[in-house]
């Protein structure tokens, strides 16, 4: 339960600040994880990413004080976070529909973001299909692109990647060349926040062993112990259920721990929309 744990005083240590400036790297620190693991971590668990959680909580506890005390709202902008009442009130009217103006004359409805707490099930109520296996390096060759999680673009922008390669003819093309050890279309999430702050690279692509087509790249996987799970149903929401599983029973109860290596989606030949589909999850672990 460690993980558990670990997870819990991160989000506890964000509490505690949240009228103070604090890093990504401060926060993943108070859960021995690495920011581009805590961030990814966190998106999973909830849905939004951590920089969307502290924004909902502060213009949460905002609107408890407009309504409780005679604050002005440039006193207000400034508590919470905003340098100018301009950007406090557009922040607000994003969340809760109304202006702090308005919430002040008890005008509309307010929307309330509870503190976060980590509950996980150690018995899941479908069991997870997986198996650990170790792996030698292996190439990829593929497209990618930047994105930062630090402002949780990442979760809009990926999808974005998926559409535009699915219609372009990448994919079909990346399975006419896939030669490698893994079969199928890969997703490849690569952290580069040593080299460019709250960064990571996506990559699609496929293990291929070749000359390098034009207008493509290659990044060597590094060889792994992998916990790969099998992921059956049509996408997105098999995949994002997997994940889940994987993050509320399946690390808190293993005793593995993230390598913080590159982690893989795995996507073979067929109907993705089909009830049947059948992809795969693989983790580097240790």
């Amino acid at each position: 339960m460690a993980w558990v744990e670990s997870l819990q005083r991160a989000i506890d240590y964000m509490e505690e600040h949240l009228l103070e400036d604090m890093t990504v790297e401060d926060i993943a620190k108070q859960a021995s994880s690495s920011p581009f693991h805590f961030q990814r971590t966190f998106a999973i668990l909830t849905d939004i990413s951590v920089g969307e959680y502290i924004r909902r909580r502060r213009l949460t506890l905002a609107a408890g004080e407009l309504c409780s005390s005679d604050a002005k709202v440039i006193d207000l902008a400034l508590k919470y976070g905003y340098d100018t009442p301009e950007a406090f009130t557009k922040a607000f009217r994003r969340q809760h529909g109304i202006s702090p103006t308005e919430a002040r004359k008890y005008t509309g409805k307010l929307k309330s973001y509870s503190r976060l707490g980590i509950q996980v099930s150690l018995k899941g109520a479908e069991p997870m299909q997986y198996k650990v296996v170790e792996q030698d390096g292996f190439e990829v060759m593929g497209i990618k692109q930047g994105f930062s999680y630090g402002n949780g673009e990442n979760l809009d922008g990926i999808p974005k990647m998926w559409n535009q390669v699915n219609q372009d003819g990448t994919c079909d093309f990346l399975l006419s060349k896939n030669n490698g050890p893994v079969k199928g279309v890969l997703g490849v999430c690569v952290d580069q926040g040593k080299i460019r702050e709250k960064q990571m690279d996506y990559w699609v692509a496929a293990a291929y062993n070749g000359e390098t087509p034009d207008g493509y790249l290659k990044m060597e996987i590094p060889a792994s112990k992998w916990a790969i799970f099998e992921v059956h149903g049509p996408m997105p929401h098999a995949m994002q259920k997997v994940w889940k599983q994987i993050f509320t029973e399946w690390f808190p109860a293993s005793g593995f721990q993230h390598a913080g290596t590159p982690e893989l989606e795995v996507y073979p030949a067929g109907d993705s929309a089909d009830p049947d589909y059948y992809s795969e999850v693989w983790i580097p672990v240790k």
